[in-house]
C-alpha cells in the first residue's frame, strides 16, 4: 500500500545512516579475514585498518544521537501491525547501542592486549583499561559476539526493508533512500 505524504529523514540523517553502513559493510568481513592471518606485517596493517573504521563508526553514531536527540524521524505507516512498529523500535534501538558497544569492544580489547588504538595513523587514543592478557582474551570473545549479533540485527533491518518494499509495496524504503521525491 503506497503512503501518500510519507516523510523522509533529511540529508543529514541519510548520509550518517549510508556512512555507517558502508563501513559496517567494510569493517565486518574485514574482520573475518584479518583474524585468521598469519601475524605480519600486511595483517597488522588491516588490524589499523579496522581499528580506524571501528572509531569512525563510533564517532558517527554519536553525531547519529545528537541527530535523533534533536530531530523527530519520519513516523512509520499507521496501518503497521503494533507488533512491527515495536519490533521496529526495537531493532532500531538495539542497532544505535551496538553502534557503540561495538567499537568501544575493540578498542577495550586492543588496550588490554596492549596494541595501541591510532585512529587514521595519526591521532593515538588513551588505552583504556591496563595490559590484561585474561581481559584481552575475554574482550575478544565479546567483540566477535557483538559483531555477530551487529551481523543479525542489520539482516534483518535490510529483511524489513526488502518486505516493506516487494511485499507490502509501500514507500518505507524510500525515507532513507539518498535519490527520489522529497515528499
Amino acid at each position: 500500500m503506497n503512503l501518500p505524504n510519507i516523510t523522509r529523514y533529511n540529508n543529514t540523517a541519510i548520509t550518517l545512516h549510508w556512512l555507517v553502513a558502508l563501513l559496517i559493510f567494510a569493517a565486518f568481513p574485514l574482520g573475518v579475514y584479518m583474524h585468521e592471518l598469519s601475524l605480519s606485517p600486511t595483517k597488522l596493517q588491516l588490524y589499523s585498518y579496522h581499528k580506524w573504521i571501528g572509531i569512525t563508526v563510533l564517532l558517527l553514531a554519536v553525531q547519529r544521537v545528537v541527530w535523533r536527540a534533536t530531530h523527530t524521524p519520519p513516523a512509520l505507516p499507521d496501518n503497521l501491525p503494533r507488533w512491527q512498529k515495536i519490533a521496529s523500535h526495537a531493532t532500531h534501538q538495539l542497532l544505535y547501542v551496538l553502534l557503540f558497544v561495538v567499537p568501544l569492544s575493540g578498542w577495550l580489547m586492543s588496550s588490554a592486549k596492549g596494541y595501541k588504538t591510532v585512529w587514521l595513523g595519526i591521532l593515538q587514543l588513551p588505552d583504556l583499561v591496563s595490559k590484561n592478557k585474561t581481559l584481552g582474551e575475554l574482550l575478544s570473545n565479546v567483540h566477535a559476539s557483538l559483531n555477530y549479533l551487529l551481523l543479525a540485527l542489520v539482516v534483518l533491518h535490510i529483511a524489513a526493508v526488502l518486505k516493506h518494499r516487494l511485499i507490502d509495496r509501500d514507500d518505507v524504503m524510500t525515507r532513507m533512500l539518498p535519490i527520489g521525491d522529497r515528499k
